[in-house]
């Protein structure tokens, strides 16, 4: 749960978790130091009271009652503990401490219960020993240090949460802004995946990490967009020169069969060639959309019924049933030779696979139009449909090059339906093999 939290999340906890941690240990230490050093207040009075009792004890002079001052309670007792002589507010019968409570009293304070003076707060009692049968008790309550010390911790308990709080909301405002050139990086970066333009990423006004981070980046893409369009002009380059020494040695074969010369290799030769050609036409359309220079006008209505006879008529002699546009006049709109050449495509590539029957027919899908090519062959696995509309992409069944095609029709066809707004779908066909569909917008 916490790796799947957003990064802003996650410094949010770690700082938030270390402040509390921080500020608990913080106010512990505060409150030991605070009672620490109230108990060593009350013991340095009480020393100092039971200093003066034991001079007056020493020097034979100890009145009764001990005058003291405050709301000390002093007790002289013998060594059959007794008490000898006591303040005002002292029990003159009973003695503040036991025998063992004594004993522990002359090395350290001890804290005894109030109830033996009368009193409902505790008391802390020090006893320092004046003679060898006098002791002197000297008892201080303790109920303002114990008052203290609960206002504190209830403050404590308060301000903490509060302050926590204001910290969290402080800390997530400038964690944000921290944060917010690293969104524009990230959003920058999927703007430039999804377009697929030419775009550098936004670089922050800052000296800092993100900057440098955004300037390598951008350094990265300039060496990538350098690399692709050497790549794209060779590409365009190679298709263009191979034009027309195929050509050539088509004309040439041609030629040579119309005079009956070479037999069945002519034959061969001439198929292999008309292949070839067609792979560097899709190379150089390639080639074009790749570096955007292929004219991009604007979209006009195409009459759908027209489009479906130069379909037909194309292929005449071949297995392809056409269906005929309803309603008649039914529109759409892009570009009526992008779109025969995105139909011949998808029709090419179902009566390869096909076992004997395509299907060509139109749907209206509300704002949408739906050209739709079926084959009864064995289809495409829904694992494989994104990956053959890749380019050079074929399946093991299609990998006879005199049979196969050459990995590039369906790429090809998708990138001319993206430049319109279009899309193409493929699913199972009702003849049971692959469905192709081609979105596009209503015209």
């Amino acid at each position: 749960m916490f790796r799947g939290a957003s990064l802003r999340a996650r410094l949010m906890t770690i700082g938030l978790l270390g402040v509390a941690v921080s500020l608990a240990l913080g106010g512990a230490v505060l409150y030991g130091v605070l009672h620490f050093v109230g108990l060593h207040t009350l013991d340095r009075s009480a020393a100092a009271t039971s200093g003066d009792v034991v001079s007056l004890v020493q020097s034979d002079r100890l009145p009764d009652p001990i005058p003291v001052t405050g709301a000390q309670i002093v007790q002289v007792v013998d060594g059959r503990d007794r008490v000898v002589s006591a303040s005002l507010n002292a029990d003159r019968l009973t003695a503040l401490l036991t025998r063992p409570e004594l004993r522990r009293a002359l090395r350290s304070p001890v804290d005894v219960s109030g109830s033996r003076n009368g009193l409902a707060s505790r008391l802390r009692v020090t006893a320092t020993r004046a003679a060898p049968d006098r002791v002197v008790l000297v008892g201080q309550q303790l109920d303002q240090l114990e008052r203290s010390a609960r206002v504190l911790r209830r403050a404590l308990l308060v301000t903490f949460p509060v302050l926590l709080l204001v910290l969290a909301l402080i800390a997530w405002r400038v964690v944000g802004a921290t944060l917010r050139p690293v969104e524009a990086l990230r959003a920058g970066a999927e703007r430039i995946s999804g377009s697929g333009r030419d775009e550098r990423l936004p670089v922050p006004d800052t000296d800092d990490e993100v900057g440098a981070l955004a300037r390598t980046l951008n350094s990265m893409l300039d060496r990538l967009a350098s690399s692709r369009e050497r790549q794209r002009a060779f590409l365009a380059d190679v298709a263009h020169e191979l034009r027309s020494p195929l050509a050539s040695m088509r004309t040439q074969l041609e030629v040579a069969d119309q005079l009956g010369e070479g037999g069945e290799l002519v034959d061969g030769l001439h198929a292999e060639t008309i292949r070839m050609a067609a792979l560097v036409e899709d190379l150089l359309v390639l080639a074009r959309l790749d570096a955007d220079t292929a004219p991009l006008t604007g979209a006009a209505p195409v009459e759908v019924g027209p489009l479906l006879a130069t379909i037909a008529a194309r292929y005449a002699d071949e297995r392809l049933v056409v269906h005929p546009a309803e309603p008649a006049d039914l529109r759409l709109l892009g570009d009526h030779d992008e779109l025969v050449r995105v139909l011949a495509n998808l029709v090419d590539n179902a009566l390869r696979h096909a076992d004997a029957h395509v299907s060509l027919c139109v749907e209206r899908r509300g704002g949408r139009v739906a050209l739709l090519v079926d084959d009864d062959g064995p289809g495409v696995p829904a694992a494989d449909r994104e990956r053959v509309l890749q380019r050079f992409t074929r399946l093991d069944d299609a990998r006879g090059r005199d049979a196969g095609g050459s990995g590039l029709g369906l790429a090809i066809v998708r990138e001319l339906l993206a430049r319109r707004g279009g899309r193409l779908v493929l699913s199972d066909a009702p003849l049971g093999g692959l469905r192709a569909e081609v979105l596009l917008p209503v015209g």
